[in-house]
């Protein structure tokens, strides 16, 4: 029995490679992995968010007057930019990069169409109230606590600016709601230009050590706190 099974699969291989069937058992199959060079997007998302954040604190600082010019920025620079670096970041495995910019970007989005319906652009049919966006300044907020944790081990300019977007939220939060308004108004206003100014640092620095090849611009280490578990802590903690 044993001796027919093996003529039979001597007659079955024969038959492939009449077949031209020796190639196809033979040949093994070859997984390439292409690469896709893509250029770090940090900066054009910084720079998005330096601009809108700049003209959007002219306004609220009593410098400059209404909305009407900010929503420009707010959708262009604020908007599809940070979008635009979001989705670029996500190509380089970035979940912190997609994360921060995709949420930001959305955000001056919803703001712009929250302007556009403040002027009755969409009908006045809408019932507006204040209390669902200082809502989702606080939803904001907390997003951005746990960005501030992830930007402790990314770079100094970063960190501060995520400090400074903390204290926007707050503001924000808090002067919609009625708290404090006026005080906390000035806390959103001069947070908010302090992060245009560091964004507008943390783009430059960014473009040119990348285009130098070399820290052209400190952007200062990370702080080293967080620091990933050994194997042996693991290991001790999983036992536990």
């Amino acid at each position: 029995t044993k001796t027919a099974c093996n003529r039979l699969q001597s007659a079955q291989y024969k038959f492939f490679k009449y077949l031209g069937g020796q190639t196809f058992m033979s040949e093994s199959t070859n997984v390439k992995e292409i690469k896709v060079v893509t250029a770090d997007p940090s900066a054009i998302g910084l720079f998005g968010l330096a601009i809108v954040t700049l003209v959007a604190a002219t306004q609220k600082l009593g410098w400059t007057d209404g909305v009407g010019l900010v929503i420009p920025w707010a959708i262009f620079l604020g908007g599809l930019a940070q979008i635009y670096a979001s989705i670029l970041d996500a190509k380089h495995n970035n979940t912190f990069g997609t994360t921060a910019f995709g949420a930001y970007g959305l955000f001056w989005l919803g703001v712009a169409m929250t302007w556009f319906m403040q002027a009755g652009v969409f009908g006045d049919g809408f019932v507006v109230d204040a209390n669902q966006t200082a809502t989702m300044y606080v939803g904001y907020l907390v997003l951005s606590l746990f960005l501030t944790i992830g930007a402790l081990e990314t770079n100094k300019v970063l960190f501060f600016i995520f400090v400074l977007i903390d204290f926007l939220f707050i503001g924000l939060s808090l002067s919609t709601f009625g708290i404090m308004e006026h005080g906390m108004h000035l806390l959103a206003a001069w947070a908010e230009l302090f992060v245009a100014i560091l964004s507008l640092y943390g783009a430059g620095a960014n473009v040119l050590n990348k285009h130098f090849g070399f820290e052209f611009l400190p952007v200062g280490k990370p702080f080293g706190i967080i620091k990933k578990p050994t194997a042996a802590a693991q290991t001790k903690t999983s036992r536990a």
